[in-house]
């Protein structure tokens, strides 16, 4: 099985979305194939860790040995190329440890003052991260590391533009549809911010993929959103919308209206 298509069906295999036929189509490649093994070792690894992110609160010694990790990888890739950490699991270290560290720094500035200037390299330290991050997002080669882009996205209670953009560019380019839908959730959280509605809404009349395009609608509607009238009645005048495409973006003008 491509590597590509093996590890869509196990994260889809992993959140339990997975049809009865793919599901036994991935158990029997995973009985007989012991690097898909390990890839599914690996991925249920990062997603788990990923999924309780935001629960987390690092103490003073999980603290330290981010801290000493993001110096040493600093260090370690002072070109211009950034070298991933091996196996796939270590490669998500960073970019969790950018949530991680992240929310405990309004508490550190107000509580420590004195230590401005440790803070100030910490704050490098964590861009240097969100540039990891962004790389993920970018990985044309594996739609797990880019979901994982997506799901640490999620995880920024701040999105600076440079994530948004690489958001809606997941969202509407992504050859992978879970990465696509990913990315969607990530900026619908965001949706409060004037930028990212906007975005929302445009990606609504260049969107082709399905399942994006049904969300999307179901969220405008939502939202209460009447700004996609116009190209809720295009997608239903157009002959190549599928049917239930149509079919939820006339719900939505009959609701809009």
């Amino acid at each position: 099985m491509e590597k590509e298509l093996l590890e869509s069906l196990l994260i889809d295999y992993i959140d339990g979305n997975l049809s009865p036929s793919d599901q036994l189509r991935v158990e029997q490649e995973l009985s007989q194939n012991e690097s898909s093994r390990t890839l599914y070792d690996q991925l249920r690894t990062v997603m788990g860790a990923l999924k309780h992110s935001e629960t987390m609160e690092p103490g003073e010694h999980l603290r330290t040995v981010f801290t000493k990790t993001l110096q040493q990888e600093i260090a370690n890739n002072k070109s211009d190329k950034i070298i991933f950490f091996q196996p796939i699991f270590y490669r998500a270290a960073a970019a969790i440890a950018l949530v991680m560290i992240g929310v405990s720094i309004g508490y550190w500035i107000d509580k420590n003052q004195s230590r401005e200037n440790e803070l100030l390299a910490l704050k490098k330290e964590i861009e240097s991260t969100k540039q990891m991050m962004l790389v993920m997002l970018d990985n044309q080669q594996s739609a797990s590391q880019r979901m994982m882009g997506t799901t640490v996205a999620y995880s920024i209670q701040q999105p600076d533009d440079e994530i948004v953009s690489a958001l809606v560019k997941s969202m509407n380019e992504d050859p992978n549809t879970n990465v696509r839908l990913a990315a969607l959730e990530a900026l619908i959280k965001f949706h409060q911010e004037p930028a990212v509605r906007k975005k929302l809404i445009e990606s609504l009349s260049v969107q082709k993929d399905p399942s994006v395009q049904i969300t999307l609608i179901q969220f405008m509607v939502k939202m209460k959103e009447r700004g996609v009238v116009n190209q809720l009645q295009l997608i239903v005048d157009d002959a190549h919308t599928i049917k239930a495409v149509k079919d939820e973006a006339l719900s939505g003008l009959l609701k809009l209206s």
